[in-house]
């Protein structure tokens, strides 16, 4: 059921220069109609497919060739295929939809089930539903619209703003009732839409605003039909698609107080039937009070109910006396002491076993010490990378002075040669050293005065 505060009148402001209240109404009872989602949202989606327009493929579609089975036996398939030859066309299958160019499977077709038939009753009772929510704040306020400095919803005005004709005059007009606020929400809103409907007649989105709703269109529709987002609607012809736009209830609604004052003689109340719609009455919410639990604490209530049972036995679940102590220790009382014999020795046995391990370590520690010679040192250091690179550095040594006394030994057999020439005395060269001069300058000085 929709909160209206308890209240039974409801404020009715005018729209000339005076700014506040200007005398008080009787709120309707179809304010107080339960407010069912369920029903709205079912109803609504069926409204909404009565308003689709039937659309269908071309009955000759994929059917636009003169194309026909080649039969069997040529080992191809016996689908229909394009008469001719010079074209790549020539030769191609047709009709089937697996076809390039062929027909769609399952065409549709314009005499599809496009309309649904709805209960009268459901029908009316969504509308009260949706209308019952226009009198809530907080469903108004959640669906979006930007009520928070608006006098009072419903908002009800008096039957001078039917009388407006002019554009200007109506957005002064919800500038003075502080509505204009939820229209400026529609122009930040609007959007160019995604996908295909943009060239099918459908190029912009926009929010939905405020509904003005009258009795008698005196200029009204004129004057509010160029403001983005706010609709008009008489109402003698309220509609779910209007008062609940996607199936959502709670649309900020601007009445007139002619069409205020019509509601209950539209819908009825709980005591007299409608004027109007035959054999209806307004529906009644299934719980009065909508606080369960005062409801289940009431004492009238709590007298009646049972009493709850105390002490109730419940199935006792088998234990395994491995995993649970409890449960063994009730079979064996001597498991406690026989547990703790076994952490004890447990604990013996583990300190034992670390003092012997101290102990070997200790002594592998000064054997060690007292086995370690100079051979093993020796060895040790033979191992490092240090030794190798001495080892490495002690033989290019040994080759270059192998190359050297190859290179001085070459040189003094030709001079062995050479003096045997000059002195014509046979004799062999047995690789001997020749003696060490005084130096290279005496040797030079030498040579010099010979010559």
């Amino acid at each position: 059921m929709a909160t209206t505060g308890g209240r039974t009148q409801v404020s009715v402001y005018g729209t000339g220069e005076e700014a506040g209240a200007v005398k008080l109404v009787k709120l309707p009872r179809i304010f107080c109609a339960p407010v069912r989602d369920d029903i709205v949202q079912q109803i609504h989606e069926l409204i909404r497919k009565n308003k689709r327009q039937p659309y269908a493929v071309s009955r000759k579609a994929g059917h636009q060739t003169s194309a026909e089975s080649w039969g069997t036996g040529r080992a191809v398939a016996r689908i229909p295929r394009v008469r001719g030859g010079g074209t790549h066309r020539s030769g191609q299958g047709a009709f089937g939809n697996m076809c390039r160019g062929g027909h769609m499977f399952a065409p549709t077709k314009t005499w599809r089930r496009w309309h649904r038939k709805v209960n009268i009753g459901q029908k009316r009772y969504a509308v009260c539903s949706a209308v019952a929510a226009t009198g809530s704040p907080a469903l108004v306020m959640s669906k979006g619209h930007q009520i928070q400095r608006t006098s009072e919803v419903p908002l009800v005005v008096d039957d001078k703003l039917q009388e407006i004709k002019k554009t200007k005059d109506a957005v002064a007009f919800l500038k003075k009732q502080r509505a204009w606020a939820d229209v400026l929400k529609v122009y930040k809103s609007q959007r160019q839409r995604a996908g295909k409907g943009k060239i099918r007649n459908r190029r912009r989105l926009q929010r939905r605003g405020p509904l003005v709703i009258y009795e008698n269109n005196e200029g009204i529709v004129n004057a509010f039909r160029n403001i983005p987002g706010v609709d008009t609607i008489c109402v003698d012809k309220l509609n779910l698609l209007h008062l609940a736009p996607g199936g959502h209830v709670g649309r900020f609604c601007i009445w007139t107080e002619s069409a205020f004052r019509k509601l209950d003689r539209i819908y009825g109340t709980y005591r007299t039937k409608s004027a109007t719609k035959k054999d209806w009455n307004l529906p009644q919410p299934t719980m009065n009070q909508a606080d369960l639990m005062y409801v289940m604490k009431h004492p009238n209530i709590q007298r009646v109910l049972r009493k709850p049972k105390v002490g109730r036995v419940h199935a006792q679940t088998k234990r395994n006396p491995l995993r649970n102590l409890k449960v063994l220790l009730k079979l064996n009382p001597y498991a406690k002491v026989e547990k703790k014999l076994a952490r004890t020795v447990q604990a013996k046995k583990l300190a034992e076993k670390k003092a012997v391990a101290e102990a070997k370590a200790k002594t592998t520690k000064k054997q060690t010490v007292k086995e370690l010679t100079k051979e093993d040192y020796r060895r040790i250091f033979h191992k490092t990378p240090e030794y190798r690179a001495r080892v490495e550095r002690k033989k290019a040594l040994k080759n270059m002075r192998q190359v050297r006394q190859t290179a001085l030994a070459n040189v003094r057999r030709l001079k062995f040669k050479e003096e045997m020439k000059k002195n014509k005395k046979p004799g062999k060269y047995h690789g001997k050293k020749p003696k060490k001069t005084a130096g290279k300058k005496a040797a030079g000085k030498a040579g010099k005065a010979k010559k």
